[in-house]
Protein backbone atom coordinates (compact mmCIF):
# COMPACT_ATOMS: atom_id res chain seq x y z
CA UNK A 1 0.00 0.00 0.00
CA UNK A 2 2.47 2.06 0.60
CA UNK A 3 4.64 1.54 -2.40
CA UNK A 4 1.86 2.74 -4.44
CA UNK A 5 0.71 5.95 -2.19
CA UNK A 6 4.77 6.15 -3.35
CA UNK A 7 4.92 5.73 -6.98
CA UNK A 8 1.50 8.20 -7.41
CA UNK A 9 3.08 11.13 -5.07
CA UNK A 10 6.30 10.49 -7.98
CA UNK A 11 3.87 10.12 -10.73
CA UNK A 12 2.00 13.82 -9.67
CA UNK A 13 5.49 15.17 -9.08
CA UNK A 14 7.04 14.48 -12.42
CA UNK A 15 3.49 15.43 -14.11
CA UNK A 16 4.45 18.83 -12.27
CA UNK A 17 7.91 19.15 -13.48
CA UNK A 18 6.96 18.45 -16.83
CA UNK A 19 4.51 21.07 -16.82
CA UNK A 20 6.58 23.44 -15.26
CA UNK A 21 9.15 22.52 -18.13
CA UNK A 22 6.48 23.36 -20.59
CA UNK A 23 5.20 26.37 -18.42
CA UNK A 24 9.06 27.88 -18.57
CA UNK A 25 9.87 26.97 -22.15
CA UNK A 26 6.50 29.03 -23.25
CA UNK A 27 6.90 31.90 -21.24
CA UNK A 28 10.79 32.22 -22.53
CA UNK A 29 9.41 32.04 -25.91
CA UNK A 30 6.67 34.63 -24.89
CA UNK A 31 9.47 36.98 -23.78
CA UNK A 32 11.47 35.98 -26.53
CA UNK A 33 8.73 37.24 -29.23
CA UNK A 34 8.03 40.22 -26.80
CA UNK A 35 11.56 41.25 -27.02
CA UNK A 36 11.57 40.68 -30.94
CA UNK A 37 8.73 42.66 -31.25
CA UNK A 38 9.71 45.43 -29.60
CA UNK A 39 12.73 46.05 -31.72
CA UNK A 40 10.60 45.87 -34.54
CA UNK A 41 8.41 48.56 -33.49
CA UNK A 42 11.60 50.38 -32.79
CA UNK A 43 12.14 49.67 -36.60
CA UNK A 44 9.32 50.98 -37.86
CA UNK A 45 9.79 53.76 -35.87
CA UNK A 46 13.02 54.54 -37.52
CA UNK A 47 12.00 53.76 -40.75
CA UNK A 48 8.85 56.04 -40.51
CA UNK A 49 11.37 58.91 -39.25
CA UNK A 50 13.67 58.18 -41.94
CA UNK A 51 10.62 58.34 -44.43
CA UNK A 52 9.53 61.73 -43.12
CA UNK A 53 12.65 63.15 -43.53
CA UNK A 54 13.85 61.92 -46.71
CA UNK A 55 10.53 62.97 -48.49
CA UNK A 56 10.73 66.85 -46.89
CA UNK A 57 13.99 67.07 -47.87
CA UNK A 58 13.11 65.64 -51.54
CA UNK A 59 10.42 67.65 -52.07
CA UNK A 60 11.78 71.58 -51.50
CA UNK A 61 14.19 70.37 -54.68
CA UNK A 62 10.72 71.14 -57.06
CA UNK A 63 10.57 75.29 -55.39
CA UNK A 64 12.99 75.66 -58.43
CA UNK A 65 13.42 77.97 -61.30
CA UNK A 66 13.34 74.79 -63.02
CA UNK A 67 9.46 74.60 -62.74
CA UNK A 68 9.09 76.84 -65.51
CA UNK A 69 12.25 77.20 -67.37
CA UNK A 70 11.11 73.70 -69.20
CA UNK A 71 13.87 70.75 -69.80
CA UNK A 72 16.46 69.87 -69.19
CA UNK A 73 16.26 72.57 -66.02
CA UNK A 74 13.15 70.59 -65.05
CA UNK A 75 14.51 67.24 -65.27
CA UNK A 76 17.41 68.80 -63.44
CA UNK A 77 15.22 69.66 -60.46
CA UNK A 78 13.80 65.97 -60.41
CA UNK A 79 16.73 64.60 -60.42
CA UNK A 80 17.71 66.39 -57.40
CA UNK A 81 14.84 65.68 -55.59
CA UNK A 82 15.58 62.16 -55.96
CA UNK A 83 18.78 62.67 -55.12
CA UNK A 84 18.09 64.07 -51.91
CA UNK A 85 15.11 61.86 -51.23
CA UNK A 86 18.31 58.66 -51.32
CA UNK A 87 20.42 60.84 -49.57
CA UNK A 88 18.67 61.52 -46.39
CA UNK A 89 17.56 58.09 -46.65
CA UNK A 90 21.06 56.93 -46.13
CA UNK A 91 21.64 59.37 -43.47
CA UNK A 92 18.92 58.29 -41.45
CA UNK A 93 20.24 54.35 -39.77
CA UNK A 94 17.25 51.98 -39.67
CA UNK A 95 18.34 49.32 -36.91
CA UNK A 96 21.82 50.81 -37.32
CA UNK A 97 22.22 50.35 -41.03
CA UNK A 98 21.94 53.03 -43.57
CA UNK A 99 19.08 52.16 -45.70
CA UNK A 100 19.05 51.81 -49.29
CA UNK A 101 16.00 53.95 -51.53
CA UNK A 102 16.26 53.44 -55.38
CA UNK A 103 15.69 56.52 -56.87
CA UNK A 104 13.47 55.58 -59.50
CA UNK A 105 13.96 57.75 -62.28
CA UNK A 106 10.98 55.58 -64.27
CA UNK A 107 8.52 56.93 -61.33
CA UNK A 108 6.89 53.59 -61.04
CA UNK A 109 3.69 54.44 -58.88
CA UNK A 110 5.30 52.04 -56.47
CA UNK A 111 8.48 52.66 -56.58
CA UNK A 112 11.09 54.24 -53.36
CA UNK A 113 10.64 57.58 -54.43
CA UNK A 114 7.31 58.62 -56.81
CA UNK A 115 6.83 62.86 -58.11
CA UNK A 116 3.88 64.06 -58.75
CA UNK A 117 1.27 66.92 -58.33
CA UNK A 118 -1.33 66.42 -55.88
CA UNK A 119 -4.32 68.71 -55.20
CA UNK A 120 -6.13 67.66 -52.39
CA UNK A 121 -3.65 67.63 -49.63
CA UNK A 122 -6.76 66.75 -47.04
CA UNK A 123 -7.41 63.65 -48.73
CA UNK A 124 -5.45 59.84 -47.82
CA UNK A 125 -6.77 58.48 -50.77
CA UNK A 126 -6.19 61.02 -53.65
CA UNK A 127 -4.13 60.27 -56.38
CA UNK A 128 -1.14 61.51 -57.91
CA UNK A 129 -1.45 63.81 -61.62
CA UNK A 130 1.83 62.84 -63.37
CA UNK A 131 0.08 64.88 -67.09
CA UNK A 132 2.21 68.21 -66.07
CA UNK A 133 5.78 67.77 -64.39
CA UNK A 134 5.90 71.92 -64.27
CA UNK A 135 3.16 71.47 -61.62
CA UNK A 136 4.93 68.39 -59.90
CA UNK A 137 4.50 69.35 -55.80
CA UNK A 138 4.42 66.28 -53.75
CA UNK A 139 7.31 63.65 -53.05
CA UNK A 140 6.40 60.32 -52.06
CA UNK A 141 9.24 57.87 -50.28
CA UNK A 142 8.99 54.36 -49.22
CA UNK A 143 11.74 53.08 -47.04
CA UNK A 144 11.84 48.81 -46.72
CA UNK A 145 13.32 46.51 -45.27
CA UNK A 146 12.65 43.08 -46.52
CA UNK A 147 14.91 40.21 -47.65
CA UNK A 148 15.78 41.22 -50.79
CA UNK A 149 16.09 45.00 -49.80
CA UNK A 150 18.02 46.09 -47.12
CA UNK A 151 17.67 42.52 -45.32
CA UNK A 152 14.81 41.53 -42.90
CA UNK A 153 14.86 43.24 -39.43
CA UNK A 154 16.84 41.14 -37.21
CA UNK A 155 15.16 38.83 -34.84
CA UNK A 156 17.17 37.47 -31.49
CA UNK A 157 15.39 35.19 -29.50
CA UNK A 158 12.77 34.15 -31.91
CA UNK A 159 15.36 32.26 -34.09
CA UNK A 160 14.96 29.43 -31.92
CA UNK A 161 11.24 29.18 -33.04
CA UNK A 162 12.68 29.48 -36.22
CA UNK A 163 11.76 33.02 -37.06
CA UNK A 164 15.04 34.36 -38.64
CA UNK A 165 13.83 38.03 -39.05
CA UNK A 166 10.82 40.46 -39.73
CA UNK A 167 9.63 42.46 -43.04
CA UNK A 168 8.91 45.70 -42.47
CA UNK A 169 7.98 49.16 -44.49
CA UNK A 170 7.46 52.71 -44.02
CA UNK A 171 6.28 55.90 -46.56
CA UNK A 172 5.94 59.08 -45.84
CA UNK A 173 4.50 61.89 -48.82
CA UNK A 174 5.47 65.54 -48.44
CA UNK A 175 4.36 68.45 -50.17
CA UNK A 176 4.67 71.59 -51.39
CA UNK A 177 1.59 73.70 -51.92
CA UNK A 178 1.48 75.93 -55.32
CA UNK A 179 -1.97 77.37 -55.82
CA UNK A 180 -2.00 80.29 -53.56
CA UNK A 181 -4.76 82.85 -53.27
CA UNK A 182 -3.38 85.37 -50.76
CA UNK A 183 -1.64 85.72 -47.52
CA UNK A 184 -2.72 85.95 -43.92
CA UNK A 185 -0.79 86.67 -40.43
CA UNK A 186 1.83 83.74 -40.32
CA UNK A 187 1.39 81.74 -36.83
CA UNK A 188 4.71 82.43 -35.98
CA UNK A 189 3.74 86.20 -36.22
CA UNK A 190 6.27 87.03 -38.59
CA UNK A 191 6.14 89.78 -41.91
CA UNK A 192 5.00 88.76 -44.90
CA UNK A 193 7.42 89.20 -47.87
CA UNK A 194 5.15 90.95 -50.38
CA UNK A 195 6.29 93.88 -52.28
CA UNK A 196 3.55 96.54 -52.53
CA UNK A 197 3.80 96.96 -56.75
CA UNK A 198 1.47 95.37 -58.48
CA UNK A 199 2.41 94.15 -62.20
CA UNK A 200 -0.50 93.90 -65.33
CA UNK A 201 -1.21 89.99 -65.84
CA UNK A 202 -0.48 90.69 -69.62
CA UNK A 203 2.85 91.43 -69.22
CA UNK A 204 3.82 88.58 -66.60
CA UNK A 205 1.85 86.17 -69.16
CA UNK A 206 4.39 87.81 -71.47
CA UNK A 207 7.41 87.21 -69.59
CA UNK A 208 6.02 83.42 -68.54
CA UNK A 209 5.77 82.61 -72.74
CA UNK A 210 9.35 83.39 -73.03
CA UNK A 211 8.74 87.12 -74.79
CA UNK A 212 10.67 88.62 -72.56
CA UNK A 213 14.56 89.53 -72.96
CA UNK A 214 17.53 87.54 -70.85
CA UNK A 215 20.52 89.48 -69.69
CA UNK A 216 20.92 88.53 -66.09
CA UNK A 217 22.09 86.06 -63.82
CA UNK A 218 21.27 85.70 -60.25
CA UNK A 219 24.48 83.56 -59.16
CA UNK A 220 22.82 81.64 -55.57
CA UNK A 221 26.56 80.19 -54.90
CA UNK A 222 27.72 84.03 -54.02
CA UNK A 223 24.91 85.88 -54.01
CA UNK A 224 25.74 88.15 -57.09
CA UNK A 225 23.56 89.09 -59.68
CA UNK A 226 25.57 89.52 -63.23
CA UNK A 227 24.84 90.89 -66.87
CA UNK A 228 24.52 87.60 -68.69
CA UNK A 229 22.15 84.98 -69.56
CA UNK A 230 20.74 82.07 -67.14
CA UNK A 231 17.73 81.02 -68.87
CA UNK A 232 15.22 82.92 -67.19
CA UNK A 233 13.71 85.96 -68.72
CA UNK A 234 13.15 89.33 -66.96
CA UNK A 235 10.95 92.31 -67.51
CA UNK A 236 10.42 95.61 -65.95
CA UNK A 237 8.16 96.50 -63.43
CA UNK A 238 8.32 99.97 -63.32
CA UNK A 239 7.28 102.13 -65.60
CA UNK A 240 4.08 100.09 -66.32
CA UNK A 241 1.33 101.82 -68.16
CA UNK A 242 -1.63 100.79 -65.83
CA UNK A 243 -3.81 102.45 -67.69
CA UNK A 244 -4.77 105.08 -64.77
CA UNK A 245 -3.11 108.35 -65.00
CA UNK A 246 -0.67 109.28 -62.71
CA UNK A 247 -0.56 105.96 -61.38
CA UNK A 248 2.57 103.06 -61.80
CA UNK A 249 1.70 100.45 -60.21
CA UNK A 250 1.98 100.86 -56.59
CA UNK A 251 -0.95 99.82 -54.54
CA UNK A 252 -1.66 100.51 -50.55
CA UNK A 253 -1.43 96.87 -48.58
CA UNK A 254 -2.39 98.64 -44.98
CA UNK A 255 -3.30 101.84 -44.26
CA UNK A 256 -4.38 103.92 -47.61
CA UNK A 257 -2.58 106.73 -46.21
CA UNK A 258 0.40 104.72 -46.70
CA UNK A 259 3.63 107.05 -46.59
CA UNK A 260 7.31 106.68 -48.77
CA UNK A 261 8.41 105.26 -45.08
CA UNK A 262 6.02 102.87 -44.91
CA UNK A 263 6.43 101.17 -48.63
CA UNK A 264 10.30 101.71 -47.78
CA UNK A 265 9.49 99.51 -44.47
CA UNK A 266 7.87 97.16 -46.56
CA UNK A 267 10.37 96.51 -49.06
CA UNK A 268 12.97 95.92 -46.79
CA UNK A 269 11.04 93.90 -44.20
CA UNK A 270 7.87 92.82 -45.83
CA UNK A 271 4.14 93.36 -45.02
CA UNK A 272 3.53 93.48 -41.16
CA UNK A 273 0.86 91.59 -38.86
CA UNK A 274 -0.36 95.51 -38.87
CA UNK A 275 -0.49 96.07 -42.24
CA UNK A 276 -2.92 93.02 -42.72
CA UNK A 277 -4.86 93.82 -40.00
CA UNK A 278 -5.86 96.51 -41.50
CA UNK A 279 -7.40 93.79 -44.45
CA UNK A 280 -9.07 92.01 -41.37
CA UNK A 281 -6.06 90.11 -40.97
CA UNK A 282 -5.61 88.59 -45.16
CA UNK A 283 -5.14 89.33 -48.78
CA UNK A 284 -6.90 86.90 -50.22
CA UNK A 285 -8.77 86.87 -53.80
CA UNK A 286 -12.88 86.17 -53.52
CA UNK A 287 -14.65 83.71 -54.37
CA UNK A 288 -14.72 85.40 -57.95
CA UNK A 289 -10.27 85.27 -58.21
CA UNK A 290 -10.62 88.77 -57.63
CA UNK A 291 -9.12 91.59 -54.84
CA UNK A 292 -9.24 95.27 -54.69
CA UNK A 293 -7.32 97.36 -53.53
CA UNK A 294 -6.15 100.88 -53.36
CA UNK A 295 -3.39 102.33 -55.72
CA UNK A 296 -0.67 104.92 -55.15
CA UNK A 297 0.59 107.56 -57.30
CA UNK A 298 3.91 105.50 -57.86
CA UNK A 299 7.60 104.29 -57.25
CA UNK A 300 9.39 107.04 -55.55
CA UNK A 301 13.13 107.68 -56.27
CA UNK A 302 13.36 107.96 -52.58
CA UNK A 303 12.59 104.10 -52.15
CA UNK A 304 15.90 103.16 -54.60
CA UNK A 305 17.96 102.11 -51.83
CA UNK A 306 15.94 99.70 -50.25
CA UNK A 307 15.24 98.35 -53.74
CA UNK A 308 18.62 97.84 -54.09
CA UNK A 309 19.22 96.16 -50.77
CA UNK A 310 16.82 93.27 -51.29
CA UNK A 311 18.29 92.83 -55.07
CA UNK A 312 18.08 88.96 -55.28
CA UNK A 313 15.93 87.99 -52.61
CA UNK A 314 12.76 86.22 -53.19
CA UNK A 315 9.28 88.70 -52.83
CA UNK A 316 6.02 88.30 -53.58
CA UNK A 317 3.87 90.78 -55.63
CA UNK A 318 0.24 91.11 -56.82
CA UNK A 319 -0.85 91.10 -60.43
CA UNK A 320 -3.91 93.07 -61.57
CA UNK A 321 -6.50 92.68 -64.57
CA UNK A 322 -7.35 96.57 -64.60
CA UNK A 323 -7.64 99.61 -62.83
CA UNK A 324 -10.14 102.38 -62.20
CA UNK A 325 -9.61 105.90 -61.21
CA UNK A 326 -6.50 108.26 -61.42
CA UNK A 327 -3.24 108.60 -58.94
CA UNK A 328 -4.30 107.69 -55.32
CA UNK A 329 -7.93 107.13 -55.88
CA UNK A 330 -6.93 104.32 -57.99
CA UNK A 331 -8.76 100.56 -57.82
CA UNK A 332 -6.41 97.49 -58.76
CA UNK A 333 -8.34 94.53 -59.40
CA UNK A 334 -5.94 91.77 -58.61
CA UNK A 335 -6.23 88.66 -59.54
CA UNK A 336 -3.04 86.70 -58.69
CA UNK A 337 0.27 86.54 -57.16
CA UNK A 338 3.86 85.85 -58.36
CA UNK A 339 7.06 85.45 -56.97
CA UNK A 340 10.29 87.06 -58.43
CA UNK A 341 13.49 88.82 -57.12
CA UNK A 342 15.01 92.34 -58.77
CA UNK A 343 17.90 92.09 -60.91
CA UNK A 344 18.27 96.00 -61.62
CA UNK A 345 17.04 99.42 -60.13
CA UNK A 346 17.44 102.53 -61.88
CA UNK A 347 14.92 105.41 -60.87
CA UNK A 348 16.49 108.89 -61.64
CA UNK A 349 16.55 110.34 -64.92
CA UNK A 350 14.26 110.49 -67.51
CA UNK A 351 10.99 108.57 -67.41
CA UNK A 352 11.83 106.25 -70.17
CA UNK A 353 15.08 105.43 -68.62
CA UNK A 354 13.62 104.33 -64.96
CA UNK A 355 13.20 100.46 -64.45
CA UNK A 356 12.78 97.77 -61.56
CA UNK A 357 14.51 94.62 -64.03
CA UNK A 358 12.61 91.19 -61.95
CA UNK A 359 12.58 87.71 -63.22
CA UNK A 360 10.68 84.97 -62.00
CA UNK A 361 11.77 83.71 -58.72
CA UNK A 362 10.32 81.03 -56.19
CA UNK A 363 9.31 81.66 -52.66
CA UNK A 364 8.42 79.87 -49.71
CA UNK A 365 6.07 82.01 -47.75
CA UNK A 366 4.67 81.32 -43.72
CA UNK A 367 1.69 83.33 -44.82
CA UNK A 368 0.53 81.68 -48.17
CA UNK A 369 -3.01 80.66 -48.18
CA UNK A 370 -3.54 77.50 -49.89
CA UNK A 371 -6.71 77.41 -51.64
CA UNK A 372 -7.33 74.77 -54.95
CA UNK A 373 -10.62 76.58 -55.88
CA UNK A 374 -9.34 80.01 -56.26
CA UNK A 375 -5.74 79.73 -55.97
CA UNK A 376 -3.71 81.68 -58.74
CA UNK A 377 -0.35 81.96 -58.42
CA UNK A 378 3.30 81.37 -59.85
CA UNK A 379 6.40 80.18 -58.00
CA UNK A 380 4.59 80.84 -54.85
CA UNK A 381 4.58 78.01 -52.29
CA UNK A 382 3.55 77.14 -48.27
CA UNK A 383 6.24 75.51 -46.54
CA UNK A 384 6.86 71.90 -47.09
CA UNK A 385 4.13 69.92 -44.77
CA UNK A 386 3.82 65.94 -44.35
CA UNK A 387 0.43 65.35 -45.69
CA UNK A 388 0.68 61.20 -45.13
Amino acid sequence: MRCRQSYSRDSRRGTIAVLAAFMLIGFLAFVALAIDIGYIMVARTELQRTADAAAMAAVWELADEGRFKGDPYLSYAMANARSMATNYAGANPVCTAPPLVDANFANQIEGDVVIGHLANFSDPHALFDFSNPSLFNAVTVRVRRTANQNGLVPSFFSRFLGINGFVAHAEATAALASSISGFHIPGNGENVELLPFALDEPTWNYLMAGYAPDAWTWDADDGEIRPWPDGIREINLFPQGTGSPGNRGTVDIGSSNNSTNDIARQILHGVSPEDLEYHGGSLELDENGELFLNGDTGISAGIKDELETIKGKPRAIPLFRSVEGPGNNATYTIVGWAGIRIMEVQLTGQMSSKRVIIQPAPIVSQGAIHNETTGSSNLIFTPVQLVR
